[in-house]
């Protein structure tokens, strides 16, 4: 074999091992679709809004935040993120939205609906998570180029999330609170 041919098989060979470790990467890392549900009737005064991602840790607490308010007078509807273009915000009292970086930036469904909803903010909770939950808020401030959302960081470490649900939960309670119907 001459030394182009070399090089070329070289290259392919590199490329392919890239390939295959991004594809790797993306079957072990990605989220799953989130199973869509809702809880009482949508004619509630009060009306929460689910979105996330499928993962057990994401799962755990949707299921943690809708037993706590399941039996109250709160249409509850838990939803993936990837049905946020079909949101309209003013049809909920309070939002949460969990997701996880991906690449190092929130999933473009996310950005996209928090830029296009600015008017909404004080309204949401969003829970985002990170491989070791490295991300500070001021980070996620800068990268979402806001300052009224309610954020909250973290790893997805499934021992923290009673933790987390009792947080959520508390900064819900203030949202819903406000409207002076819960």
């Amino acid at each position: 074999m001459n030394r182009t041919v070399k090089i070329i098989l070289v290259f392919l060979s590199v490329i392919l091992l890239l390939f295959i470790i991004a594809t790797w990467y993306k079957y072990e890392f990605s989220m799953e679709v989130a199973k869509e549900y809702q809880l009482n009737t949508p004619n509630e005064n009060i009306k929460l809004l689910i979105a996330t991602q499928g993962s057990e840790f994401k799962d755990t607490i949707t299921k943690g935040i809708v037993k706590h308010y399941k039996r109250d007078s709160i249409f509850i509807k838990v939803i993936d993120i990837s049905s946020l273009v079909k949101v309209n915000p003013n049809d909920f009292t309070a939002i949460l939205i969990m997701h996880t970086w991906e690449n190092w930036k929130p999933p473009t469904v996310v950005r996209q609906f928090i830029e296009r909803t600015a008017d909404q903010h004080k309204k949401m909770v969003v829970l985002t998570t990170s491989g070791q939950g490295s991300y500070s808020i001021k980070q996620i401030d800068t990268l979402y180029n806001l300052e009224n959302i309610d954020a909250l960081t973290g790893e997805s470490n499934t021992n923290e999330t009673t933790s987390f649900i009792k947080e959520i939960i508390s900064r819900l309670d203030d949202k819903m609170h406000s409207t002076g119907e819960l």
